[in-house]
């Protein structure tokens, strides 16, 4: 059950709660209907995590518009992935002086609020095999951190030099789910799965020359790959590795 309702229904067994207040509290509506966009308000419930805006395709008003409506069904931080600076500089322009806000342009992601303090769970690597990849890592690591996570940046740690790799083992050995970041031929994946006890999740990434066919040769590398415990996200999806590895990471604690 979501910690969320959990702690509710404890209060109310408290009596630190009445029980039509928390009937209210579980029956306001499901979601906004804003014209352009449905929010989603009991995607937490449901979920334990609130919906995340994807920015990608939506007009810097319409990304406005959404945040203003999660914001006002009592949502504290709001995650918002492949976001353009443009969106970034109207959400600032507009907005900025009523809700901290921050962008970070390499990593294309916008978040409203601030970070939580990370939990006493593990610790979640992120990994890449070339600094070329890095903008799908730090989409990566900061949804993790959105989401509480602690996590370690190992970037630049590629088969070309393995030895850059194995110099970290020790922080290889402590992570509790590691995310492997790689384009060209995307073996990354496959070593780290090799060498550690923890589930790997593998992002290949759009990057390489042509016969990599954007990513494509890195999806099936990784989807092949002779490794026990690597699965695959699909390409440049650093979001998606992040939010996997937070449930991970946080099931495991539980």
């Amino acid at each position: 059950m979501n910690s969320e309702i959990k702690n509710l229904l404890q209060d109310v067994r408290d009596g630190k709660v009445s029980v039509d207040d928390a009937l209210l509290e579980i029956k306001k509506k499901p979601f906004e209907d804003i014209g352009f966009a449905k929010v989603d308000l009991h995607r937490k419930a449901r979920q334990g995590a609130a919906e995340v805006i994807y920015g990608a395709g939506k007009t810097p008003e319409q990304i406005g518009g959404i945040v203003r409506a999660m914001l006002g069904s009592g949502q504290k931080r709001i995650l918002i992935t492949r976001m353009s600076k443009e969106s970034a500089d109207f959400l600032s322009a507009t907005d900025g002086e009523k809700i901290p806000f921050k962008y970070r342009e390499d990593a294309r992601v916008g978040i409203v609020g601030g970070f939580p303090s990370p939990g006493k769970t593990g610790t979640v690597l992120v990994a890449t095999g070339g600094t070329s990849d890095i903008p799908v890592a730090e989409e990566a690591a900061l949804t993790a951190e959105f989401f509480g996570n602690n996590v370690t940046r190992l970037y630049d740690v590629g088969v070309a030099g393995l030895h850059r790799l194995l110099s970290h083992l020790d922080d290889l050995m402590k992570a509790s789910v590691i995310i492997a970041i790689a384009g060209m031929e995307g073996a990354l994946a496959s070593v780290i799965g090799g060498l550690v006890d923890c589930p790997v999740i593998a992002v290949p990434t759009s990057v390489g020359y042509g016969a990599s066919f954007g990513g494509v040769s890195a999806l099936l590398s990784m989807l092949n790959s002779c490794a026990s415990g690597v699965s695959v996200v699909n390409i440049d999806n650093g979001f998606g590795a992040g939010y996997l590895a937070n449930m991970i990471n946080r099931g495991g604690s539980r």
